[in-house]
């Protein structure tokens, strides 16, 4: 399929073929979803961590009179007691859960196919700027109406383009390898470079 490119003056520079193996599928929920329980379960840190009754150092004799009220405590690393134990403590583990990395290979295109789909897709002809000032940046994102994206550009990003959006709320800009299903998922539209379409024909040939 063909579409547009566009210059950051949101003017029509020419056009480019999207090969349909990678933005003509029809977008599968279940594999979205799959793959961004992956990326968040891999994400987390596992470090948390308490101790348990065997971990406490306190007194394990029974306390206070057998009558005279009062229960019959016989441990003060009780988790009732303030100083005392957790019940059933978490531990450092690992949270990342296993998908086949042909599985992962198929939601990044199931991702790519949902923003062609769902007509939030752009192709520019490149992201650069001359100066890094946000307020330029700022002006070219109203004419493309880009309030809420993710920008991919190619192996590397024109830092006076990365210093002009670090500033703007909701727009994050990543070099083609760090490409992936959560993050196009989380932004509203999908914002790929030229350099970008070529680098992903390249990694899905």
């Amino acid at each position: 399929m063909k579409t547009d490119v566009q210059t950051l003056d949101a003017k029509k520079s020419g056009s480019v073929d999207l090969p349909d193996a990678i933005f003509g599928l029809e977008p599968r929920a279940d594999i979205l979803h799959r793959m961004v329980n992956y990326q968040l379960a891999k994400r987390q840190a596992g470090t948390h961590s308490t101790k348990s009754r065997g971990e406490i150092s306190r007194t394990g004799a029974k306390f206070g009179n057998q009558k005279g009220g009062g229960a019959r405590h016989g441990s003060k690393r009780a988790g009732i007691f303030v100083g005392g134990a957790k019940s059933f403590a978490p531990k450092p583990r690992d949270h990342s859960i296993g998908m086949p990395k042909k599985m992962r290979a198929l939601a990044l295109c199931h991702a790519l196919s949902s923003k062609v789909k769902s007509e939030e897709l752009i192709v520019l002809d490149s992201a650069t700027a001359k100066t890094p000032k946000t307020k330029d940046m700022k002006a070219a994102f109203e004419k493309l109406e880009l309030e809420n994206a993710l920008i991919i550009d190619g192996a590397e990003i024109d830092d006076n383009f990365a210093r002009a959006v670090g500033n703007i709320a909701n727009i994050d800009v990543l070099p083609v390898q760090g490409i992936n299903t959560y993050d196009i998922l989380r932004r509203k539209k999908l914002v790929l470079t030229k350099a970008a379409l070529e680098a992903l024909e390249a990694r899905f040939k």
